[in-house]
């Protein structure tokens, strides 16, 4: 079964996302609210991973498939994120751990321990957030950073720290998003009891709570660890802020549409988000490559170097412009897939992860 809100939702992730990357690569201008896709997006991704869980069940297949399954998709992400940042982004950034690699970390982790205990579960999420600025620390990560641009050596232990916490999207503390939404999926979509919506909505405000606290702690002197509103690197402030925003509002719109049928005179809204959310994953390589691959051929042929026209080869208003067409041209193409049965990305992980008969349509990162 589908649902209203988290279509809605995933559609705005993307949208914020197409416009955070326009405006930063392109035209090198920040915006702030843009940073709330990538957190939103984990989010969706373990709060669908609860619910095609509960498919499967349906389905009647078997415990170990359904782990085999996830694992398998885990993976198949991981992989995939390795082939993005070669093929999309440049060689060099082979090791710069993008969103795909930890959603498709938490992935594999969640297809063997999505049993746990909500307790071990949520304790794990609150680890992950409360050590990463220590593990930044003690692995100096400004040092990884220079110019603003995540850099490792291709060692081991660079790679190692990379991954845990100091690259784009390090398991400290990103892999806590798609674990919350794991846990907010159970507690809106149980095995067993009624729906609760309430915990959700405390846990949002306690979140949000907790991001006034982290503002009060660093003006109270603990700015070493406290490092304000900062998204690279994921500041604690940053990560309660998210995580407020992703828990209140799936808990907003999926009282208002999927229980009380919101936007039920919009129906064509409802479609266009969709299909835009059963894509999400070929719409977020596809915003990447429509202005990536033209900035580096750009850049190639007018200055011998791919990177010379990063972050300034616009004005802010034609990069703005471009978001729209970006988008537009993303949801005629999905609407083609959908029509004439083009491959998708999300297609192609089906037929490659999935057994015959434990087939679905509400997938992790659909």
């Amino acid at each position: 079964m589908r649902y209203a809100s988290i279509d809605l939702l995933r559609t705005l992730a993307i949208g914020l996302m197409v416009l955070v990357h326009f405006l930063e690569n392109l035209a090198g201008a920040n915006w702030t609210p843009a940073g709330f896709g990538a957190p939103l997006f984990a989010f969706l991704a373990g709060l669908s991973f609860r619910l095609w869980v509960r498919s499967q069940e349906a389905k009647g297949v078997e415990e170990g498939s359904i782990s085999r399954i996830a694992v398998r998709r885990g993976l198949f992400l991981f992989v995939l994120g390795f082939a993005f940042n070669v093929l999309v982004w440049l060689p060099e950034d082979t090791f710069n751990w993008d969103v795909l690699t930890m959603i498709g970390t938490v992935l594999v982790f969640l297809g063997v321990g999505r049993n746990l205990p909500t307790a071990v579960l949520a304790t794990t999420a609150g680890l992950l957030v409360v050590l990463s600025p220590f593990l930044r620390a003690q692995a100096d990560y400004l040092s990884y950073w220079p110019a603003y641009h995540f850099e490792c050596d291709w060692t081991l232990p660079d790679v190692t720290i990379g991954y845990l916490a100091t690259g784009y999207f390090p398991l400290f503390p990103w892999a806590a998003f798609p674990v919350v939404g794991y846990l907010a999926g159970r507690a809106v979509f149980p095995d067993d009891g009624p729906p609760a919506v309430r915990p959700l909505v405390v846990a949002g405000a306690a979140f949000a709570a907790l991001t006034g606290l982290c503002r009060l702690g660093r003006w109270a002197g603990g700015a070493k660890v406290l490092t304000g509103w900062t998204m690279f690197p994921a500041s604690p402030e940053y990560v309660c802020g998210a995580l407020a925003f992703a828990l209140l509002s799936f808990s907003a719109l999926h009282m208002w549409i999927d229980r009380r049928n919101g936007l039920s005179r919009w129906p064509g809204v409802l479609g266009m988000a969709g299909t835009m959310s059963r894509h999400s994953l070929s719409l977020y390589l596809f915003h990447h490559v429509a202005h990536l691959w033209p900035l580096w051929v750009y850049g190639a042929v007018a200055a011998d170097e791919p990177t010379a026209f990063w972050r300034q080869a616009m004005p802010l208003w034609v990069a703005l412009a471009l978001v729209p067409v970006c988008l537009v041209m993303g949801f005629v193409l999905c609407r083609g897939a959908e029509r004439w049965k083009w491959p998708t990305v999300e297609g192609f992980m089906r037929w490659l992860c999935d057994d015959r008969r434990a087939e679905g349509r509400d997938d992790p990162v659909q």
